[in-house]
């Protein structure tokens, strides 16, 4: 998983990725917001950003504000970094868009436990998604067999929309999860009896 380490104090940033690259995590390193802004559009798109508050130019909530008015499909997860302990700072932070805060000097295993909780989290995000999509997919075939079918009323071939007539159970299987088993059902099975029968005589 990607993570991203807003920090403009080098010796901090440093850190950061010593420790988040020990714990497995790809780490990308950037030194103020506008430079973030500009990683967080990379292949691959980072997927948790480190954010200290304090940065030069743009500070951390105005970037957290910029990175949720951009239209992506799965938001990064994003935890403000900063020594500001104020009720008032965390109300802030977290209505600029931030998932987590975390309080300056912090201790490398509460941050890790922060990272484990943000990754569980985005994971279950992915998996919501596909499901969605499958979901999506499955209504789209679902839609294929609604509406009218022109169907012959002599041999019950079905026509498609470019005009071609297909059997019954190679338009369905072809719009639709369904394998057919064939059978004679008990109306039709004295006809076929007797039709078998003349044969044989």
């Amino acid at each position: 998983m990607r993570v991203l380490i807003t920090e403009d104090d080098r010796a901090t940033a440093r850190a950061l990725t010593a420790l988040t690259t020990s714990w497995g995590y790809e780490a990308v390193a950037a030194a103020d917001g506008e430079s973030a802004l500009q990683l967080i559009h990379e292949q691959p798109l980072p997927q948790i950003v480190l954010l200290d508050w304090m940065l030069p130019g743009m500070n951390g909530p105005e970037v957290c504000r910029r990175i949720r008015a951009l239209d992506r499909s799965t938001p990064s997860y994003l935890i403000l970094l900063t020594s500001k302990r104020e009720h008032a700072d965390v109300v802030e932070g977290l209505n600029a868009g931030a998932d987590d805060y975390l309080v300056k000097p912090f201790d490398a295993s509460e941050l890790r436990a922060r990272l484990n909780a943000a990754s569980r989290i985005l994971e279950l995000q992915e998996r919501l998604a596909v499901q969605v999509r499958e979901l999506e997919a499955a209504l789209t075939n679902i839609r294929k067999l609604t509406g009218l079918l022109p169907i012959c009323a002599y041999c019950k071939s079905i026509r498609d929309d470019s005009n071609y007539w297909h059997r019954v159970e190679e338009y369905v299987s072809e719009h639709a999860d369904v394998t057919f088993s064939h059978g004679i059902c008990p109306k039709c099975l004295p006809k076929v009896i007797d039709e078998m029968e003349g044969v044989a005589k």
